[in-house]
């Protein structure tokens, strides 16, 4: 049943109570509401969504799956779904999410105030949450950080079969590409991508926790990886996790040019949300220095919030300057940063 018609029975509805001479029924006071799809599976989010229950009354009910069957999920409902809200990780995602109309513009005081420009959607379509950098995790027994200083310099002979990372498919190279497409121009992206594919260790395989311990195997001396997973795998259940995590050492590429790629996980309203006003204090309120806090402490994210800091761990990492580019632009990008991978003989 669509919309128009629910609305429609509606009217009538109330046209025969109106006719007939009756009262207007009593009407209880519908539960206050805001559905999520999320990507997200850490408990420190299903801690945050009680704490703004808690505080505001409102319940959020969570739907989880992976991030390309919710895009999907929401291409596929279109007015007749249920999501106000979406998250999901990579602004490449959260692009493809507004290329497909699925969002709405948000003009929110707090949001603009809580989110520095560059994390979120040009339009205010969508607002980064959490930030993580893309840094290089080498073997701290066999490799000292004075050898590193950009990602350029990862296609020098010296790193020949030394490298480890993801498919070239994976959304967060793909960002990475796309920011160097912004950054340094196709050309010289492509013959990066050439030169990483030449010094690969072995074929790509595994997600980023995998390239951490190949390192420590001894398969590779460097992955490239994202910094949040070096946090969970230092404080993980997982002895051996824990033991990898300690063997490794994270740089930050790129300090004395462009700065180290960052992408984030983040935010967007619906286009046919139907809790429009709770759905934008969630939004709020996960921007705010509460839950940015624990964002960065309990999953060592860092936070967009320019207000709090990060977690005791990320800042023994030290600081560090980050790429001066819009996130947007890692969507706008993407489609390039796939047909110049396909040309690099990176799998």
């Amino acid at each position: 049943m669509t919309r128009q018609t629910k609305t429609l029975i509606t009217v009538l509805l109330i046209s025969l109570f109106l006719l007939s001479g009756c009262t207007t029924p009593k009407v209880e006071k519908e539960a206050q509401v805001v559905n999520l799809y999320t990507d997200r599976h850490y408990d420190t989010d299903a801690e945050l969504y009680e704490l703004f229950t808690k505080e505001t009354g409102i319940v959020v009910n969570v739907v989880k799956a992976k991030s390309d069957e919710l895009i999907e999920r929401l291409d596929r409902e279109g007015e007749d779904t249920e999501a106000d809200l979406l998250i999901t990780t990579d602004a490449g995602r959260l692009f493809r999410a507004k290329d497909k109309n699925l969002l709405q513009v948000v003009n929110s005081s707090i949001l603009e105030e809580n989110v520095p420009a560059n994390l979120k959607d040009i339009d205010n379509e969508w607002f980064g949450l959490t930030v993580r950098a893309r840094v290089f995790v080498y073997a701290k027994d066999r490799i000292s950080p004075e050898q590193f200083s950009t990602y350029e310099n990862l296609t020098e002979s010296e790193w020949n079969g030394k490298i480890l990372v993801r498919t070239s498919g994976n959304i967060y190279n793909l960002s990475l590409i796309a920011s160097f497409i912004e950054i340094m121009g196709e050309e010289a992206t492509l013959e990066w991508a050439k030169g990483i594919a030449n010094n690969l260790a072995r074929v790509p395989a595994g997600n980023d926790r995998a390239q951490a311990k190949a390192v420590v195997a001894g398969e590779g001396d460097v992955a490239i990886m994202n910094t949040y997973y070096i946090g969970k795998m230092l404080n993980s259940a997982d002895e051996e996790e824990v033991k990898v995590a300690k063997a490794v050492g994270v740089f930050f590429p790129n300090q004395e040019t462009t700065g180290t790629h960052i992408n984030v996980s983040g935010i967007g309203l619906t286009k046919y949300a139907n809790n429009t006003e709770n759905a934008i204090k969630l939004m709020e309120f996960l921007s705010g220095k509460e839950a940015q806090k624990q964002y960065a402490e309990a999953n060592f994210e860092y936070p967009v919030n320019p207000n709090v800091e990060p977690a005791e761990l990320l800042k023994s990492w030290g600081e560090f300057k980050a790429q001066d580019i819009n996130l947007t632009k890692l969507g706008e990008n993407s489609e390039r940063a796939v047909q110049l991978l396909l040309k690099s003989g990176w799998q």
